[in-house]
């Protein structure tokens, strides 16, 4: 589309710099991408657990209610930006400028999102190179990493006490794969094994990235569709299992007296923010790839409805293998249901080397795990790199500068990514983890995202830019939630969060000092912070009078191919004033 220069000092770049952007294929490569990010391993390790923990079925009533007025209006709206500004997660905000520092922050939260989380990938790597062979190395007590104190099923020592007993599983996991170390004061040296593993990973995600979304639209159709056959294959088997009856309604029987904790909905708004990768700038630009008029709205309905029901979905398998788990041991299903790294790494490894053809079961489940964080991973990466190259088209759009730039990327996250294959990694990755992409850090984004387009764009603008792009008038409910609902609960959620905050420990022994405590809150607080330094900042430094400052601070600012930057060559703030 021929473009004037007005319109091109209206996007605030030089004719030369434009680069056109591209744009999926095909649709179904975007929403693959999205249900590629968003269905991860939190929808495998945190729901099940959260489920039993706060109520079985009854934690459906607070998930649900937080998913309808919390995670899926900003979700819609994630997307929605992206699509109609077709911009990455940072630029994107020239549709209300003075909220930029959100886009920075979420950036910022993003990369350090793709650091830390790539070594469970590493961990993954390690598991599945380890599986194939004829009797899993986790499964007995005649390894070099073994303690006196080793216990297995399989191998039991009636001379152990059971306070003396330490699980052959564990003892894999933290002597042989972790060489764990006393604490994050005692980082020691590299397990070179996942040094190795960590490399490959980033090789993996290298070359689903390099070339922008015409390669990692591609991968998407087998990484965000095979863990659904392998997750069925495991629940097929789950549910052949003796003791998985009683694991699944352990999984689902309603406690509705739960329902009275304010934990249980704490749990349910931070998992459903979690689960849904909102505020994190990644669907912003997933969206942003998306033609201008495709339905947006149609898609996200599927993308969430997939996402949730996968959640559940998964809770059979995991739960029906957890109940075969317990009643092998004659013991309780509490005592062997875990969340996090513990289930993936440990409860269910154990599991698997119980079962008759155990080397296959435990590749199989590896390498459903393995690509669903991988997918997850590279579109996260995806994400940090087309909001810096959005941030500087003019330099990075082009080819090989930008394939450049991912390698350099790459090789810096990997670089930081060291510190946790150390022997003391886990303690270090813990920190990114509980403090870097925390609730809380969610929480504060999506309030802000809320109020930004509902009460300083104009929740009844955007809505209009919605029907121009999908052609047709949505019901209210969304608008209902970004004025109210939305706010409301993010930061309702984040207060109790806040209230409710807890030191970070490891396996509930180990107390973590306070310069680390420190190094976590920085984590946290720095990307949070950017948004009222930044609402500040452009506020003070634009020409004019407070009023003026005030109009073009809140008025969008449209790149030159976008559909309606040829109607609106006047200045910003005289083409689109802002109203509700």
């Amino acid at each position: 589309m021929k473009v004037s220069a007005g319109v091109e000092a209206v996007a605030g770049r030089r004719p030369s710099q434009h680069i056109k952007r591209e744009k999926w294929s095909k649709d179904v490569e975007f929403v693959l991408s999205c249900i590629g990010f968003a269905v991860g391993l939190g929808n495998i390790w945190r729901f099940p657990y959260l489920c039993y923990k706060n109520g079985g079925g009854a934690f459906l009533i607070p998930y649900f209610i937080c998913l309808v007025t919390g995670g899926v209006p900003i979700f819609f709206l994630e997307i929605g930006i992206g699509q109609y500004m077709s911009e990455g997660g940072i630029t994107v905000w020239n549709l209300c400028p003075i909220f930029k520092g959100i886009g920075y922050g979420t950036t910022l939260i993003c990369f350090s999102l793709n650091v830390y989380y790539i070594v469970i990938l590493a961990w993954t790597v390690h598991y599945f190179y380890n599986s194939f062979t004829t009797e899993l190395p986790w499964s007995s007590c005649n390894n070099w990493w073994n303690t006196d104190r080793c216990f297995s099923p399989l191998d039991p020592q009636t001379n152990l006490t059971n306070a003396s007993k330490v699980d052959a599983v564990i003892e894999y996991w933290e002597n042989k794969v972790l060489g764990l170390s006393g604490g994050i004061e005692q980082v020691g040296g590299l397990q070179w094994e996942l040094v190795a593993s960590l490399f490959v990973a980033w090789v993996l995600v290298y070359f689903c990235v390099w070339k922008g979304i015409k390669s990692s639209g591609k991968v998407v159709y087998f990484t965000a569709t095979f863990p659904y056959v392998m997750l069925t294959a495991l629940l097929i088997r789950g549910v052949t299992l003796d003791g998985a009856l009683e694991g699944i309604i352990f999984y689902l029987k309603p406690d509705f007296n739960k329902l009275t904790e304010a934990q249980v909905w704490i749990d349910a708004g931070t998992q459903i923010f979690f689960s849904y990768a909102i505020a994190l700038g990644c669907m912003t630009a997933l969206g942003s790839y998306n033609k201008f008029h495709n339905n947006f709205v149609r898609d996200c309905i599927f993308i969430s409805a997939t996402n949730s029901c996968t959640s559940l979905y998964s809770g059979f398998a995991i739960f029906s293998v957890l109940g075969f788990m317990a009643k092998e041991q004659g013991v309780p299903i509490e005592t062997v249901a875990e969340s996090g790294p513990g289930l993936v790494f440990i409860a269910y490894p154990k599991a698997v080397s119980q079962m008759p053809w155990a080397p296959v079961w435990a590749v199989l489940f590896f390498f459903m795990i393995l690509l669903m964080g991988l997918d997850s991973q590279f579109v996260g990466v995806e994400g940090f790199i087309t909001a810096v190259v959005d941030l500087f088209p003019g330099y990075l759009r082009k080819g090989y500068r930008r394939e450049l730039f991912i390698l350099a990327v790459t090789v810096f996250s990997f670089a930081i990514g060291l510190f946790m294959v150390t022997q003391g990694g886990m303690y270090v990755f813990q920190v990114f983890d509980y403090y870097g992409a925390s609730g809380m850090v969610l929480l504060w984004f999506c309030f802000f995202e809320s109020i930004a387009i509902a009460y300083f764009y104009g929740v009844n603008k955007f809505y209009n830019n919605i029907t121009t792009m999908i052609g047709y008038r949505l019901n209210p409910w969304l608008k209902i939630c970004w004025l109210t609902f939305t706010p409301l609960v993010t930061m309702g959620i984040l207060i109790f969060s806040i209230y409710s905050y807890t030191p970070l420990t490891y396996n509930r022994t180990y107390t973590y000092p306070l310069w680390a405590q420190a190094f976590g809150w920085t984590l946290a607080l720095v990307p949070m912070s950017i948004i009222p330094g930044y609402f500040i900042w452009d506020l003070y430094n634009r020409p004019g009078t407070l009023r003026q400052r005030w109009a073009k601070a809140t008025s969008p600012v449209l790149s030159p191919d976008h559909p309606a930057a040829s109607k609106n060559t006047r200045a910003p703030h005289e083409a689109i004033t802002m109203h509700l």
